[in-house]
């Protein structure tokens, strides 16, 4: 037998359950689940020093356990020094079962490393069942050693799910165990 990832089984045994027993869904097809997970990194002083985005992709793609690109300017903007296609920033998009680890991950380890941590808050969802928030410092995560990192930097975590509401959007991701704050 292959492996699976810890939260793809706890879906398929628990979650498709509690949901349908919670909203009434027909099949279980028609469960919302998590489509994919988008990282981003911006990085500002990339104008400046080309390295930074050189240790931002190693750096995001050992958290993520995938290769992460660089992202490139669009447009000129001469406020921020800035020429179109200069690279300016990083991502990296999950699927599959590299999404449910790194979901394990971020809810089991790298969320709890966090300072004074007391949840995250509800409000990151976009009216269409995606959720997304922020991490103040890339060094939360066990993969990163501390002493090889020259600049702690902030990313952007996007979750994107075929729910069709906030309401079961946020209920999918509570039954995965994602520490939300409590009102």
């Amino acid at each position: 037998m292959s492996y699976q990832p810890r939260l793809k089984e706890k879906y398929k045994s628990e979650v498709i359950a509690s949901l349908t027993e919670k909203f009434g869904y027909k099949t279980p097809m028609s469960v919302p689940h998590i489509e994919k997970i988008v990282i981003s990194q911006g990085i500002g002083d990339a104008v400046g020093d080309k390295k930074l985005v050189d240790s931002a992709v190693s750096d995001l793609s050992m958290i993520a356990g995938q290769k992460a690109v660089a992202t490139i300017s669009k447009k000129d903007i001469s406020n921020f020094k800035l020429r179109k296609g200069m690279p300016i920033g990083t991502k990296v998009t999950l699927r599959g079962d590299q999404m449910y680890e790194f979901l394990d991950r971020l809810i089991s380890v790298a969320l709890p490393r966090t300072r004074d941590f007391r949840g995250v808050n509800v409000k990151g969802f976009d009216g269409r069942g995606n959720f997304n928030m922020g991490v103040k410092e890339h060094i939360i995560f066990p993969e990163i050693d501390i002493d090889k990192v020259n600049r702690i930097m902030g990313m952007d975590i996007t979750f994107v799910t075929s729910a069709d509401s906030d309401e079961e959007a946020k209920a999918l991701l509570d039954a995965f165990g994602f520490p939300f704050t409590k009102k």
